[in-house]
């Protein structure tokens, strides 16, 4: 019989009159990674961010190897063995990587008062190099290290001390395959060594293929819990959502002929070290799909075509001859975009979930009253989980931020939506819906640049698919009943 690491007892966390988590109670055992799952909004990371000390505890308790825990912070939830990487970037900028993958731990390199910064780069960079990411140099501000790099040094940080228990939020949607395949092997490393990954992730296929048990949540409740060999996608999605889901996933339409209007040229963009001399042509009505491992420069399309690129040369055209050459021209002519890196770059963590949605059409709309109906509006449509409309959009799940950033666009009514992983962190059924809403969009005359690192959504929702490799588009396809995952992956490694 397993041995329990983790009990979960009579759990409990509001924000205002939202019940977070409700009475949730449930084992974790010793030697395992036990899948947490879930709708939006069903309490997921609000329990493992008061395991990590991220969150308080209303009431309820913790009690890891048979000791009860209450960790104030993420220091403490480490010194008691346990850590956590997020859904959205856990490292913090202005401070090297070394002092990222140390930071709260830096009393082990002071002696006499001072900081040994140099014996901190040297033990930093043989964690790295241990890990296999010998690209990433321990002495560089992590500024200068994409998304996807700055997630893989969070892994160091969270893993290199052999944690009893590693929550893994949402990572995965964050990595490209390489990136994942990475984590793949340290989650195996930590379950062989017989410590424990409480792993959150709305990929069911992923969720199926690495843990070993599942717990499921819905609306903060505690639902059931199963052995992953004994459950298949259908009837996880069933506990999840309470229902069957039903109806089309992706698009169900094969053969359809693109419309000849042109409503955007990309002609020989480049940006330096990231895109080169890139040219393609965007039609009314069309889904254009972009794929490509996560240096292949695919996310930088998606800044380029919203005038987000600052040292980009190329030109960037509308139909009536607009030059696209910044934000601001961009979203005066219709164009929408939302960015991977969701945090830092698609919302105002500060702002209220109404001031997020209402944005980019301050200058339309002429009152409060008439904005605060728009966001409630928009809110809505996107089943938004919230206790209103004036909630700080912070307090927010990330799938519910991604409803959020989709709102914005949509209420804009924007003729042309750039979508860079626009279903990262969201679950089954809001991806069904967002689908739905693509489909009924391009159907209007709406036309998407869609990017995406999930294959079978590219080939599922797509036109047309673009493949990247370093820099340069090396592949084109076409829509077809017989396209598969390995048709694209050909063209990208």
């Amino acid at each position: 019989m397993s041995e329990v690491r983790l009990q979960v007892q009579n759990l409990c966390k509001s924000f205002g009159i939202t019940k977070a988590v409700q009475n949730v109670s449930f084992n974790i055992n010793k030697g395992e990674v036990h899948a947490l799952i879930g709708e939006n909004g069903s309490g997921k990371s609000t329990l493992t961010n008061m395991l990590t000390g991220i969150y308080s505890i209303d009431s309820g308790t913790f009690i890891l190897d048979g000791k009860e825990v209450h960790p104030k912070n993420q220091v403490e939830a480490n010194d008691q063995g346990i850590s956590i990487i997020v859904q959205e970037l856990g490292t913090l900028s202005g401070l090297t990587v070394a002092e990222n993958i140390f930071l709260g731990h830096e009393k082990r390199f002071v002696k006499y008062g001072f900081k040994n910064t140099n014996a901190m780069i040297r033990e930093a960079q043989e964690l790295l190099n241990s890990y296999g990411f010998t690209r990433i140099k321990a002495s560089d501000m992590v500024d200068v290290y994409n998304f996807e790099d700055r997630k893989l040094i969070e892994i160091v940080k969270a893993t290199y001390f052999k944690p009893k228990i590693v929550v893994i939020d949402e990572t995965t949607t964050a990595l490209s395959q390489e990136g994942r395949e990475e984590l793949y092997k340290q989650m195996n490393r930590i379950r062989e060594e017989g410590d424990t990954i409480i792993f959150i992730s709305h990929d069911l296929p992923e969720i199926l293929q690495m843990s070993d048990t599942i717990t499921v949540l819905r609306d903060g409740v505690y639902i059931d819990t199963v052995k992953s060999s004994e459950i298949d996608e259908d009837g996880l999605k069933k506990l999840m959502v309470g229902r069957e889901i039903t109806g089309n996933y992706y698009r169900a339409d094969f053969g359809e002929k693109i419309s000849d209007e042109v409503v955007m040229t990309v002609k020989d963009v480049t940006v330096p070290g990231q895109i080169e001399n890139v040219s393609f042509e965007l039609h009314k009505g069309e889904i254009l799909g972009f794929g490509g491992l996560s240096e292949s420069g695919m996310h930088e399309i998606g800044k380029a075509c919203f005038g987000a690129s600052y040292d980009r040369t190329g030109s960037v055209t509308l139909a009536d001859g607009t030059q696209i050459n910044s934000i601001k021209t961009a979203i005066a002519h219709g164009i929408a975009y939302t960015s991977k890196d969701r945090d830092n770059e698609s919302i105002v963590l500060n702002q209220s979930i109404g001031d997020n949605i209402c944005l980019p059409s301050v200058g339309f709309i002429t009152n409060r009253r008439k904005m605060k109906d728009f966001a409630e509006k928009h809110a809505k449509e996107m089943s938004v989980k919230m206790v209103n409309t004036d909630q700080f959009v912070a307090d927010l799940s990330g799938g519910n931020k991604q409803k959020v950033v989709l709102a914005r666009w949509i209420g804009k009514d924007a003729d042309i939506l750039v979508f860079d992983s626009p279903t990262r962190g969201i679950d089954v059924k809001v991806k069904q819906d967002i689908y739905q809403l693509m489909d009924r969009m391009r159907k209007e005359g709406k036309s998407f640049i869609m990017i995406s690192e999930e294959l079978m959504e590219l080939i599922g929702m797509c036109d047309r698919i673009m493949v990247m490799k370093d820099g340069k588009i090396s592949g084109h396809l076409e829509r077809s009943k017989d396209l598969d995952e390995n048709s694209l992956i050909a063209n990208m490694v």
